[in-house]
């Protein structure tokens, strides 16, 4: 199987103008417009992150037609009052079907999705939910010369690394070696009952900043 890399990082909320809040006073950069899934019934906002990386922010769209399935991301979990939150995190791949087989987590059906004119082919279980609580990545395979990323615009965000926290991080470093992932992400351990975490430590014009979850609890674990 080849190697799969970090493709973007999903920040979901309830709505478009919650996110790009949560996010802007995070980061102290503003998203930029993204676009809809029709499939989904949702819309995000986007952030480059480098030539093939970019942090999404994503909502239900208030104003489409209800999907025919549950959302993808846990979307539909979500309350009005629900705070934005880095809840999970998307894995390119170019073969993505060898990648589902060869995964040692169940991380959902292959579906196809699009954007405008970007097509592409994305994991996501039949009940919308995040795989091993969104410490599991989605798989993606895009149907595009050229990455998304590429026509965003660079406004001195980086990603420094992606942390993992979880009860069980044995586990999630299994799924991410039998992904072979070259990414900048690391494994950290929770006490056993804990939901599991994604810390984003990204570089900004004004330094190092995290983005995870109002009032997230840092991992006090080694990371692996």
């Amino acid at each position: 199987m080849s190697r799969s890399y970090l493709d973007h990082i999903t920040v979901t909320a309830a709505s478009l103008e919650a996110g790009a809040a949560f996010v802007s006073e995070v980061l102290g950069v503003s998203p930029q417009p993204g676009g809809e899934h029709p499939r989904m019934a949702t819309h995000n906002l986007l952030l480059w992150l480098g030539d093939a990386m970019f942090l999404e922010v994503i909502a239900p769209h208030p104003a489409a037609p209800a999907p025919s399935r549950p959302r993808w991301f846990a979307l539909d979990s979500l309350g009005p009052q629900s705070p934005p939150c880095l809840s999970a995190w998307v894995v390119r791949t170019p073969d993505i079907r060898s990648a589902v087989s060869a995964a040692s987590e169940p991380l959902g059906n292959v579906e196809p999705m699009s954007r405008g004119i970007l097509d592409w082919l994305i994991t996501m279980p039949e009940d919308g939910s995040l795989p091993l609580d969104g410490a599991a990545p989605a798989l993606i395979e895009w149907q595009t010369d050229t990455h998304p990323a590429a026509k965003l615009e660079d406004k001195g965000l980086s990603l420094a690394r992606l942390e993992i926290a979880h009860p069980n991080p044995d586990r999630v470093s299994r799924l991410l070696s039998s992904l072979e992932l070259d990414a900048p992400v690391s494994v950290a351990a929770l006490p056993p009952g804990a939901s599991a975490r994604l810390v984003a430590h990204i570089n900004t014009p004004q330094g190092l900043r995290v983005l995870s979850a109002p009032q997230a609890i840092n991992p006090l674990a080694a990371t692996r």
